[in-house]
């Protein structure tokens, strides 16, 4: 997996990728901090500096800024009008954290065997070596990425207490910089 760098997606995006905190698994609160700038955000002025050649991942782009921030509803409206697998993906991810597991799990089997998910197994490889942890063998040792399993691990670290939650968390939050990248780069058609 390549390093998640933020300057690499222009200035708009810049700004609103730079928080480090890993996101809640559920809800969460919005942060509220950027609101304004996320409500000014465009298309246009996010890719400002770039040749949009797929709408569609380009509104995938901004449904994930909004997730990102912990605007569940916003991202929502967006992610729900993008008709490809990429933007189910979006949806099913919404769905995870709002929480509603059915519903995400729903949107997964729409999204089928997406492109992130090679990249996703490939870096938990990499990831997990040295974590110990039972719970996760099943995840964590298959050859393919198994977003169901996830679905299931992050409703089980969410309504209990556990020490794997930050596990779900770092997890989660390589799967969306992973989602990121290959929908800015899908986007303006470029590797």
């Amino acid at each position: 997996m390549r390093h998640f760098d933020p300057t690499g997606y222009g200035n708009t995006f810049e700004t609103l990728l730079s928080q480090s905190e890993l996101s809640s698994l559920d809800q969460g609160t919005p942060n509220y901090s950027i609101k304004t700038k996320l409500d000014e955000l465009s298309v246009d002025n996010a890719f400002s500096n770039a040749s949009i050649q797929s709408p569609s991942m380009a509104q995938c782009c901004i449904a994930g800024i909004w997730l990102h921030h912990g605007f569940l509803d916003e991202s929502h409206k967006i992610s729900q009008s993008i008709d490809t697998p990429t933007g189910s993906y979006w949806h099913g991810l919404m769905h995870r954290r709002e929480p509603d597991y059915p519903n995400s799990k729903y949107w997964f089997r729409r999204v089928g065997n997406h492109p992130v998910f090679t990249s996703l197994i490939e870096s938990l490889a990499v990831m997990t070596p040295q974590t110990d942890i039972i719970e996760f063998e099943t995840l964590l040792t298959k050859t393919t990425w198994d977003p169901f399993t996830f679905i299931d691990y992050c409703e089980m670290v969410c309504q209990q207490p556990s020490p794997l939650k930050e596990l779900c968390k770092r997890i989660q939050q390589i799967e969306y910089q992973l989602l990121f990248d290959y929908c800015f780069h899908q986007a303006i058609q470029s590797d």
